[in-house]
């Protein structure tokens, strides 16, 4: 089962949400998922990071995937275990991190969100996987 993210660049509290990430990862790798595509932007997509690489001692059949928005993406991979560039060479560079986005969401099973307002990437990510309907676990607002 693969899972992606979707959320805001800032975190309102950490506490609240490494606890409330903690809780649902749990649960969604119990019942058999093992991929996590990541987007590697903003706090919400590190602190997702973070929260599936220490799991990684309990559950060490879980893998880490960046998911690149630009071949020439500088970001520090060293906590995902793989990273992919999807097919987006024929996407402009204003367009390519909306388009890997939406890549993320189509193939996965699961997203799992923070967003707290109806505009900005986030919105416009999880509104696409209420188009795709895909499963979506939310932040409690």
């Amino acid at each position: 089962m693969i899972v992606t993210f979707c959320g805001h660049a800032e975190i309102e509290n950490d506490t609240d949400m490494k606890q409330w990430l903690n809780t649902v990862l749990d649960r969604l790798i119990q019942k058999g998922a093992n991929t996590f595509y990541l987007g590697g932007y903003g706090k919400f997509d590190t602190l997702s990071a973070s929260v599936l690489q220490k799991k990684k001692d309990q559950y060490p059949q879980i893998r880490l995937i960046l998911v690149l928005p630009y071949l020439n993406f500088n970001i520090d991979t060293s906590i995902y275990d793989d990273s992919v560039y999807p097919p987006l060479e024929s996407v402009p560079p204003k367009y390519a991190i909306l388009k890997r986005n939406q890549w993320m969401v189509e193939q996965s099973d699961i997203v799992v969100a923070y967003v707290l307002h109806g505009w900005g990437g986030a919105a416009k990510t999880l509104r696409y996987a209420q188009q795709k309907k895909k499963e979506i676990i939310s932040f409690p607002r």
